[in-house]
């Protein structure tokens, strides 16, 4: 990955996303909303990554969704700590530098999925792809354990590729594990939820997962 330290970054002004409930036929609990990652959605997030979030994975309860965000030729990211990653969620949310969705059910956050444009994803630096500038990356999903198998990850999905083109993105990507076989390995999303919901297998990577593509 290349050390790029002069990054300069100009946020994209984020269309307000209207709080909206799942299918029924996909839910067993409703009411299910999503809200965008936001000041006024910030408590949210730190109460699901706090809690829920990595309840059956506390090995991975550090990370707070800042992998991707960091360029790993400058970060060593295995030093980073829990209170280091959350400060810098919240400094990047302020920022503007952060994005992402979360499923509110009851005033309880019970998912999330980190999605941004490429551009602010700098652990993807060293990997370019044509036309980065319209291309959304979908990097992760969590959904806590008593929600899974209920659609909660689908409504996530469709929240992000909205939010992706309202910001001018015309391709969602993601990275899914065709071989995943627990819920941290699926991490990235299962492959057969963005085969339902519109995504092709676009390349094969060397480490046997795939790159899936939908245009926007």
């Amino acid at each position: 990955m290349k050390s790029q330290p002069d990054k300069t970054f100009q946020p994209v002004p984020m269309p307000a996303l209207k709080p909206s409930p799942t299918d029924n036929h996909d839910m067993e609990t409703l009411p299910l909303s999503i809200q965008r990652l936001g000041l006024e959605s910030l408590p949210m997030f730190l109460e699901f990554f706090d809690g829920d979030a990595f309840s059956d994975n506390p090995k991975w309860s550090f990370c707070y969704c800042q992998c991707f965000y960091e360029d790993h030729n400058v970060v060593k990211w295995t030093d980073r700590t829990s209170e280091q990653n959350r400060a810098l969620a919240c400094s990047r949310t302020a920022r503007g530098e952060m994005q992402g969705y979360l499923a509110i059910e009851n005033n309880t956050p019970v998912g999330w999925c980190g999605a941004a444009p490429r551009r602010l994803l700098h652990a993807l630096d060293d990997e370019p792809t044509p036309n980065a500038e319209t291309v959304g990356m979908i990097v992760c999903f969590l959904v806590s354990p008593s929600h899974r198998g209920k659609g909660v990850a689908r409504a996530l999905l469709d929240a992000a590729c909205t939010g992706l083109r309202e910001q001018g993105m015309t391709i969602a990507e993601a990275n899914p594990r065709p071989n995943a076989r627990t819920p941290a390995e699926n991490h990235f999303g299962p492959l057969s939820l963005y085969l339902s919901s519109g995504f092709t297998i676009d390349r094969e990577d060397v480490d046997g997962s795939v790159y899936v593509r939908r245009a926007l």
